[in-house]
C-alpha cells in the first residue's frame, strides 16, 4: 500500500495535462482576439474592393 502512495506522489501527468490546457486556453484568446481585429479590417478591405469593382464595370454592358 505505500508503495502505491509513493508511485502516485511521483505521478506529475495531471500537473502536465493542466498546464498544456492553460497553454491552449491561452493561444485559443490570442487568436480570438486577433482574428477579430483582423476581420474587421478585412471586412473593410472587401467592402472597398467591391466598392471600386462594381463602379469599374460599365453599366450599358
Amino acid at each position: 500500500m505505500l508503495h502505491l502512495f509513493l508511485k502516485l506522489n511521483k505521478n506529475e501527468s495531471g500537473a502536465t495535462a493542466i498546464e498544456y490546457g492553460l497553454i491552449a486556453a491561452l493561444v485559443a484568446v490570442a487568436l480570438i482576439t486577433a482574428l477579430t481585429a483582423l476581420g474587421t479590417d478585412l471586412g473593410g478591405l472587401f467592402e472597398n474592393v467591391s466598392t471600386k469593382l462594381n463602379s469599374a464595370i460599365p453599366s450599358g454592358g
